[in-house]
């Protein structure tokens, strides 16, 4: 069964409130256009890099008003509503970058915690340390829709093809990334990333993901994109500013791709032995 997939790109600030406002509008926009399953970028409800800041605004899942939005959403809309991320405030005083899928009665459907957490030193200076607030999360799933077996991952996490085998050989048709991808890297690298794991898995990758300068100083890189089991880029946003992008999902090309490229058959267990150079023998012709 095809369906129509949205992915909406937000530049979101560090009011969740105003947030959840900006969601709503695009997320109707979307539906508009024809999507029955939308997905929002990481991160939706809030970028703040002061943590003090970010923490006298935060809500655990039940007090969340991007979760209360999404849930809305999806019942007044009828479709699968897919919050990217947001911050959910935990027990223990640190916090989920957990993902949301609803169902088209409201109910969650699939909770995600981003396993890979941001940790790196940028050449430009930027310096992130996702697990000193962050805890990540440790369990992937596959969640069988009514249109198509769906994955899934956060921004970060794009960089982890054994994150993406793994679903896919569980039968993920559909796996979805989205992202605040930062401006430096994903210049570099985000789109070669997203169509590497559409290809070496054949499979769509559906990405929205944040754009622009942000509220907080920070700047992301945008380029929401949709991507088919071959590698195709279906539709793209810009670099800047809110967009909404659509595209045809057919899973019938998931198996069409497999057909033509049986990677996932073909893949067979292996061993890796380190040896000194000297140990390798051998003399050279």
């Amino acid at each position: 069964m095809s369906f129509k997939a949205a992915a909406v790109q937000m530049c979101s600030g560090v009011d969740p409130v105003k947030n959840a406002a900006a969601m709503a509008q695009l997320v109707r926009e979307a539906v508009g256009q024809g999507a029955t399953y939308v997905q929002t970028p990481e991160m939706t409800g809030m970028l703040q890099r002061d943590r003090a800041a970010a923490r006298a605004v935060l809500a655990d899942e039940a007090h969340d008003v991007i979760v209360r939005t999404g849930s809305e959403l999806a019942v007044e809309l009828g479709i699968h509503m897919h919050v990217g991320s947001t911050a959910i405030a935990l027990a223990d005083g640190k916090i989920a970058n957990r993902g949301f899928l609803f169902g088209p009665d409201g109910r969650i459907l699939n909770r995600y915690d981003k396993i890979h957490m941001f940790d790196v030193d940028l050449d430009n200076g930027g310096s992130w340390r996702e697990s000193a607030a962050y805890t990540a999360g440790s369990e992937a799933r596959v969640l069988s829709l009514p249109f198509a077996e769906m994955g899934f991952a956060i921004c970060y996490d794009v960089r982890f093809p054994a994150l993406f085998r793994a679903q896919a050989v569980a039968g993920a048709e559909v796996m979805t990334v989205p992202a605040a991808f930062t401006k430096q890297t994903g210049e570099a690298h985000w789109e070669i990333l997203l169509r590497a794991r559409a290809i070496e898995n054949g499979v769509f990758v559906i990405a929205a993901a944040q754009a622009g300068r942000h509220e907080d100083g920070r700047e992301t890189f945008g380029h929401s994109m949709i991507i088919d089991p071959w590698g195709t880029v279906l539709a793209s946003a810009g670099a800047t500013g809110e967009a909404v992008i659509v595209a045809e999902i057919d899973p019938a090309a998931v198996k069409a791709a497999h057909d033509k490229i049986p990677n996932l058959r073909n893949g067979r267990e292996f061993s890796v032995e380190k040896i000194a150079g000297a140990i390798a023998g051998g003399v050279a012709a």
